[in-house]
């Protein structure tokens, strides 16, 4: 993805040892193997191919190059995409490597089909294509797991879940209400990557190396057969900036580092025996066979420190890099890709496993009244009846403090002796005994918290179908991009055809 200053007849070249942009003076000594991207660059083989197809078109179109000429080069390109990658000739790139094998296919003719470009601006190009790609991808995935989450949470609306704050006992909440945290994230991360997508789906080409070309091409008319939304309109920023794979990987890093806590829940919840992980999700022990262990999401964990060691490595050789081009920008790639190779293969196995994973019920309804969980129930309780919240407080908590080692709740008594000492009156005075029994249970205890949000059944069932609105305006806005990008690739295909 190197640039190489490209020189004045350079797409002659090919016949006489060097390349069709190195030659003879620079195609040799020890420094090419190490600048060379040409096996890292099979990804973006096919879009290379495709850049190529629309620059040339558009050369025709534009009486830069004659028909003839273009219908031999885009003849050679297909030859060159049948022969695949791996016959590529050596090169210190997939450009040069592709412009190469054009030239042995047609002669110096084949040459034309660099006019009026840079491999700035060509690979800057494929790059935003196949990231393109990418992050179709991506979002197919994400909003694939929302809906599967969606569903899950509506079978376990009335779930009982014990909720944690600093890993102690807290609040009883439910099933829906938790895997309804996670779903809300990753709205967002959908929202990232179809912002993520618009910035990178504009096209540089055009630009040249920097600083425009004197032909008079239509930079618009390649960005519409490659299905872009528009241009990246100063020519010096549409070769340098890389802002749009910052953009990418950090929001491919964001959703790592939420699919990061959703795996620790759930192997927190497997060693307490919440739940059992999927034998799909799970392994063994090479030594104890007794064990189950959640290891593909110990692997999901650790995703979020790949994801997040990409996007500093990227953010580090961006640093500090002058205008323009600078051939640093082709360490920027490689992140990037490892960003967008790692992270939806994590979401899809979080999702499996939360989704076929076996809650156990029972477990779940004793859970959810440990450690007094229900306290912050009776406080509200004695608040709505015209307490002041820190005086209830005071009383729940002067109880709490006496419970016994293993006891979940107190006893009413107990909390009747310890109104009667901070309130000075009777705590039926306020609150009903049967309420206040009714308030210590859990199931009572998540009912009554039916704020916006919160994890009542009939709160829960309000947030799901919430989400499954946006949901649908995300899926309508992923395939309205990818059905102008289907569109726009059959469009540049009939034009290859008119060629033929």
């Amino acid at each position: 993805m190197t640039d190489g200053e490209d020189t004045p007849g350079a797409g002659e070249g090919g016949e006489s040892g060097g390349t069709a942009v190195r030659r003879d003076r620079f195609s040799g000594g020890p420094a090419r193997g190490f600048m060379s991207s040409l096996a890292a660059d099979q990804r973006i083989f096919a879009a290379d191919l495709q850049v190529d197809r629309a620059h040339t078109v558009m050369l025709a179109e534009q009486g830069i190059v004659d028909d003839e000429d273009a219908a031999a080069i885009l003849d050679a390109l297909d030859d060159v995409a049948a022969a695949g990658h791996g016959e590529l000739p050596d090169a210190e790139d997939v450009h040069e490597a592709i412009e190469t094998a054009v030239i042995q296919r047609v002669g110096p003719e084949g040459g034309r089909m660099h006019t009026a470009r840079s491999r700035n601006d060509e690979v800057a190009t494929c790059i935003r294509y196949r990231l393109r790609a990418d992050l179709f991808e991506a979002l197919e995935t994400v909003v694939g797991a929302r809906e599967q989450l969606l569903d899950a949470a509506a079978d376990h609306t009335e779930t009982l879940l014990p909720g944690f704050t600093h890993l102690q006992y807290a609040q009883p909440v439910t099933v829906a209400h938790w895997i309804l945290s996670y779903e809300g994230p990753l709205a967002r991360d959908t929202e990232r990557l179809l912002a993520a997508f618009d910035t990178t789906n504009q096209s540089p080409l055009g630009a040249a190396a920097f600083a425009g070309t004197p032909f008079e091409v239509d930079r618009e008319r390649t960005a519409d057969l490659l299905g872009f939304d528009g241009t990246v309109a100063n020519s010096m920023d549409a070769t340098s900036s890389r802002d749009f794979l910052v953009e990418t990987t950090s929001a491919l890093t964001t959703l790592a580092t939420t699919l990061s806590g959703l795996a620790e829940d759930l192997v927190v919840y497997s060693g307490r025996d919440y739940l059992e992980i999927s034998d799909d999700y799970a392994s063994t022990s090479s030594i104890m066979p007794q064990k189950k262990n959640p290891d593909t999401l110990e692997i999901v964990r650790a995703t979020a420190g790949e994801a997040g060691g990409a996007l500093q490595r990227l953010l580090t050789t961006l640093k500090g890099l002058p205008r323009s081009y600078n051939i640093d920008l082709q360490e920027a790639t490689p992140p990037a890709w490892t960003a967008v190779d790692s992270v939806p293969p994590a979401l899809e196995v979080a999702t499996g496993a939360l989704t076929t994973a076996e809650w156990h019920d029972e477990v779940l309804e004793a859970e959810a009244a440990a450690g007094f969980s229900t306290a912050t129930g009776v406080a509200d309780r004695l608040a709505m009846a015209g307490v002041p919240f820190r005086t209830a407080h005071e009383v729940v908590a002067t109880v709490a403090e006496d419970l016994d080692p293993g006891q979940d709740a107190p006893d009413i008594a107990d909390l009747e002796a310890a109104a009667e000492e901070i309130l000075g009156e009777p705590l039926t005075a306020y609150v009903d005994r049967e309420t206040l029994e009714a308030t210590l249970d859990p199931v009572e205890s998540v009912a009554m918290r039916d704020s916006p949000g919160g994890p009542a059944p009939e709160a829960v069932a309000s947030q799901i179908d919430d989400a499954r609105e946006r949901l649908a305006a995300d899926e309508d806005a992923l395939a309205d991009r990818r059905a102008a990008v289907t569109d726009a690739l059959a469009d540049l295909e009939a034009e290859v055809a008119d060629y033929a």
